[in-house]
């Protein structure tokens, strides 16, 4: 399984490169893909003569599915080969009889794949197979890690080989072009060779968005910066104000703009809009200059500088802060080494699907082995930066169908422009990090999973013990996410001290957390009658109650008991020691990844 693990962690753009170059004639160095479409090349030569194709035809006869099949128990290999034997002979009995049926995936709705007979047994037969190998994965005996590896792989595989991915065998495509006349096919070479130069793959338009103009928008200045990340501070848009302000740590991974899109969906906005001075960390996006800069240099430069920086342009001993992913993995780092050093900083921490405890990190566990850290930490031994398109490229293999086939097909087979969509656009927008910073980050967290054990791991000279952290805490993690599981989000907050307060909401790990409380759609779950540190998060979920809306509400309510007493809005942003050096949101956000 590790040659077919390398090449699930390929580039999505470097594969369909090299399938663009197979179709135009140039070499590929995916046998594996191109061999398994041979067979079905091979299969409808069969059927042209009328011949049944079950016989030695199928994916079951690939070298790829015979590795999975060797770590499969026999009794359930039997069984599964005796249900897609079936499933094949029914379908091609179908066929025989020029039966065609509804197919509910997506990729294969459109009335083209209904309408030709041949599509629509192709289309069939894929899913068959497809499934047939998701559950063969499934059946692996391994341990968890190993299995979500292997899955990982086959998935990867399965969804490449779909054959709405080829124009050979996409009606849809294949429409298009005879209704344009042969334009799509021009549109989607110009969009390919376009999207080659930008080296990744085009979700959105990328010319209808401009940071600080309609993404990015919340009024405000800078009002400190290091080399590490600028300080905003937002201007008040109520006449009262806690007297605890408020500062946002979003995951140094992406740009923080994801908490501030539009008026409408900003949570930035939200948290002003309900009487809070809100402070937030805009990061550095990294080049060659931040090449050596460790984990450490984030927690000291950045995470308590910022917070010492709030501390003193409020007047306030204590503060209130929030960490979003990763971001909230070193916000609750910093506490403990403040813990560590006997000071106590923060009235209330708000964590947004963030991870403590990095038992279980589902379908990112296929990425990380001692073998990829080592990889990691001999190339960036003398230091480096870790791309922002690799890291892009790596969280759009997590879902591939949504975030690459599903363009490779709109945007090269059928010629179409992608719509202009805040959420994408930001999504596009990478982040280059520190590479022994990033290191650092695998090893003691992801591989090791040490933040979780009192010691185990050093930070700043101190050991951190996560257990001192003890405040109010708000823990939101989203049902479907996909990059921090919300069980895994569950796990974490038992090892922080304190008051917690457990929510769960509706969605994914981006549109989960973006909810706006203005449209008031999905929904979220609370449970106060639980000991969170006591129960499991199944315990949890089954006495939970669901409360329709987003969970903003919830959450700037809880706020509101740790903001302190009601002051004046401060009638200008900074302070004589902390000058507004330029507006918001500042020029750190604005540099594009290399």
């Amino acid at each position: 399984m590790d040659s077919e693990a390398n090449n699930a962690s390929e580039s999505p753009f470097g594969q369909w490169q090299q399938l663009f170059n197979s179709v135009g004639g140039g070499q590929t160095n995916m046998p594996n893909i191109m061999g398994a479409w041979q067979q079905f090349g091979d299969t409808l030569k069969q059927m042209s003569s009328g011949q049944n194709p079950l016989a030695g035809q199928s994916m079951m006869a690939h070298e790829s599915l015979s590795d999975v099949a060797k770590m499969v128990d026999a009794a359930d290999l039997q069984r599964l080969q005796q249900e897609y034997l079936k499933e094949m002979a029914a379908l091609w009995q179908s066929y025989s009889s020029q039966q065609s049926f509804d197919i509910t995936d997506r990729r294969f709705v459109s009335p083209a794949w209904r309408a030709n007979a041949w599509a629509n047994y192709l289309a069939q037969s894929y899913l068959i197979n497809a499934r047939l190998m998701l559950e063969m994965a499934d059946c692996v005996k391994a341990d968890a890690k190993t299995k979500t590896r292997v899955r990982f792989a086959v998935m990867q595989w399965v969804d490449s080989l779909a054959p709405s991915n080829f124009f050979l065998t996409n009606p849809d495509a294949q429409q298009k072009l005879l209704d344009t006349k042969g334009e799509s096919l021009k549109l989607g070479i110009q969009n390919f060779l376009t999207d080659l130069q930008k080296g990744r793959i085009s979700q959105t338009d990328e010319t209808a968005f401009e940071v600080g103009v309609n993404v990015a928008r919340s009024d405000g200045a800078v009002v400190f910066e290091n080399e590490y990340f600028q300080l905003l501070q937002y201007t008040p848009l109520t006449t009262k104000v806690g007297e605890r302000p408020l500062l946002i740590v979003p995951p140094c991974i992406n740009k923080f703009y994801i908490l501030d899109l539009q008026p409408d969906n900003s949570l930035v906005r939200h948290a002003v809009e309900n009487g809070n001075t809100v402070y937030l960390v805009s990061w550095r996006n990294a080049d060659e200059t931040l090449a050596h800069t460790t984990w450490d240099d984030y927690i000291e430069h950045v995470l308590i500088k910022a917070i010492h920086v709030v501390q003193e342009a409020s007047a306030q001993d204590k503060i209130n802060v929030l960490g979003f992913c990763v971001g909230g993995t070193l916000l609750s780092t910093a506490l403990a080494v403040l813990a560590a050093r006997g000071k106590d900083a923060v009235a209330s921490l708000t964590l947004l699907t963030a991870l403590l405890d990095f038992s279980d990190n589902g379908v990112l566990d296929a990425y990380v082995d001692e073998k990829h850290v080592v990889m990691r930490e001999q190339a960036f031994a003398k230091g480096g930066v870790m791309l922002g398109k690799d890291l892009s490229n790596a969280f759009a293999t997590l879902r591939p169908n949504d975030l690459v086939w599903n363009y490779v097909v709109s945007n090269y087979l059928k010629g179409e422009q992608p719509a202009a969509f805040d959420l994408l656009y930001w999504n596009s927008d990478s982040t280059n990090l520190p590479g022994p910073m990033f290191c650092w980050y695998l090893r003691n967290t992801y591989l090791e999973n040490k933040l979780k054990d009192k010691g185990a791991a050093v930070v700043c000279g101190e050991k951190v013990d996560l257990k001192k952290v003890n405040v109010p805490t708000y823990v939101l993690s989203c049902r479907e996410d996909h990059i921090v599981p919300w069980t895994a989000a569950y796990r974490s907050q038992a090892t922080l001290a304190g008051d917690k307060k457990f929510v769960l909401a509706a969605s994914g790990h981006i549109a989960g957390v973006v909810n706006s409380a203005k449209k008031n759609k999905r929904s979220y779950w609370t449970n106060d009658s639980v000991n969170l540190d006591k129960s499991t998060s199944e315990q949890w979920l089954n006495g939970a109650d669901e409360h329709a809306g987003s969970w903003w509400t919830d959450w700037t309510n809880w706020l509101h008991a740790h903001s302190g007493k009601q002051v004046a809005a401060p009638n200008k942003l900074g302070t004589a020691k902390y000058k507004p050096i330029e507006a918001a949101p500042g020029r750190y956000v604005k540099v594009r990844a290399a």
